[in-house]
């Protein structure tokens, strides 16, 4: 990550920060040659072609070159990147849809809704993680959802494999206002006293520990207020320190850009670009995105996630689906990945030591090879029952 800083401080602090060295770096351009593979730059944004790029991730060697593409963008670029068409068939997303709708209405009806971190109480809809109940309330809508080798490929660009996947719908009804630009998970979403106590390497380190992104329900014109961005602001090192900045926030105000997405588009961006959700001002488009906030196998995620419980439920639908041949190798595994935990650790290693390896099995590990081996579902069950077990036995003393 580059550090801008000067006098090479230690700390950030949010009277160091200075709008001139802000401004400087986010009014480069981005370089159209190091996006080779990229449809157009729309805004110093690259706008990619799902469609076109999945020939290319089926081979390991044009995968990668496409992977460091899009980890140039996000990490020495503009930091954000638009994949067009992830659904070409968008059927999936109107099923999954329906389940989100239902799970609204169910949790407005128990508890009057979640709550949300930015928006008033009652000005939109969200559903915390989406991802696990997804999977619990609809596994074959879930498999079919998340067999998206793009994304994969663009998390695993970011974040390197084993990645942690969740996600967050987020319902913005007609009227709903604008965020305050700022950055996120983590260091975001600390105070500022808080940020602040953390060295200046550790504010270098948070951006690359998650990735931020977004799935498109329904066409989002610029009147329904598409995320605000502001292209290369990842780049300033002491961007945690500052955004909270008035100087700072008017200046995203006064520079910031927007995409408009159509309905099976996704957006990812460094999460240590300065967004902000934009103002619904359309008559009647009821903003529907899921959020997805994928976290580094060596991070923590923001949520806790029952990938167990997900990936008992999964199987038997991702089983089916592959035996009718519904979906392609690279499919199923960008579905295990949304899916079942692919780290070692942490785990017990006195009851769960390395075999034949420096690490012990993987949730990912054992539901491919139940995959491969045609396991039925009560064998995949105990297996990882097993795992489980093991995981957590209690510490014998000697």
């Amino acid at each position: 990550m580059n550090i801008q800083r000067k006098n090479r401080a230690s700390y950030f602090r949010e009277n160091d920060c200075h709008l001139a060295d802000f401004a400087a770096i986010v009014s480069q351009e981005t370089d159209a040659s190091t996006v080779v593979h990229a449809e157009e730059v729309v805004s110093n944004i690259p706008v990619y072609d799902a469609g076109r790029l999945e020939p290319l991730l089926t081979d390991s060697g044009s995968k990668r070159v496409v992977m460091a593409e899009f980890a140039h963008v996000l990490l020495e670029g503009p930091g954000v990147l638009t994949l067009k068409g992830v659904y070409g068939d968008t059927d999936v997303l109107d099923e999954a849809t329906e389940v989100f709708s239902k799970i609204i209405a169910s949790e407005k009806e128990k508890a009057g809704g979640g709550a949300d971190h930015f928006a008033k109480s009652g000005a939109n809809d969200r559903i915390w993680n989406s991802l696990q109940k997804l999977c619990i309330k609809a596994p074959d809508v879930f498999a079919r959802y998340h067999a998206r080798p793009t994304i994969d490929a663009v998390c695993e660009a970011w974040l390197g494999p084993n990645y942690q996947m969740t996600a967050q719908v987020n319902l913005i009804r007609p009227g709903g206002e604008a965020q305050q630009p700022h950055r996120d998970y983590h260091l975001g979403f600390q105070t500022a006293e808080i940020s602040a106590s953390y060295p200046a390497h550790a504010h270098a380190l948070s951006p690359v520990m998650t990735l931020q992104g977004g799935i498109a329900h329904v066409d989002v014109p610029i009147e329904a207020g598409p995320t605000k961005l502001l292209p290369f602001s990842q780049l300033y090192g002491p961007g945690y320190a500052a955004w909270r900045r008035d100087d700072f926030r008017h200046y995203f105000e006064d520079h910031h850009v927007q995409l408009p997405l159509e309905k099976g588009d996704a957006i990812f961006f460094n999460p240590a670009l300065f967004h902000a959700g934009g103002a619904n001002k359309s008559e009647d488009i009821h903003r529907l995105v899921n959020l997805l906030q994928v976290s580094s196998a060596f991070g923590r995620a923001m949520e806790t996630v029952d990938r167990f419980a997900m990936c008992k439920a999964l199987y038997p639908a991702l089983r089916t689906l592959r035996q009718r041949n519904e979906l392609t190798e690279i499919e199923v595994q960008a579905a295990v990945a949304a899916c079942a935990e692919g780290y070692s650790f942490p785990t017990n290693l006195d009851s769960d030591p390395p075999v034949g390896g420096l690490a012990p099995k993987t949730q990912n590990g054992i539901f491919h090879e139940a995959l491969a081996s045609d396991w039925e579902e009560t064998q995949l069950n105990l297996a990882l029952d097993e795992l489980f077990s093991r995981q957590r036995a209690p510490l014998v003393f000697g």
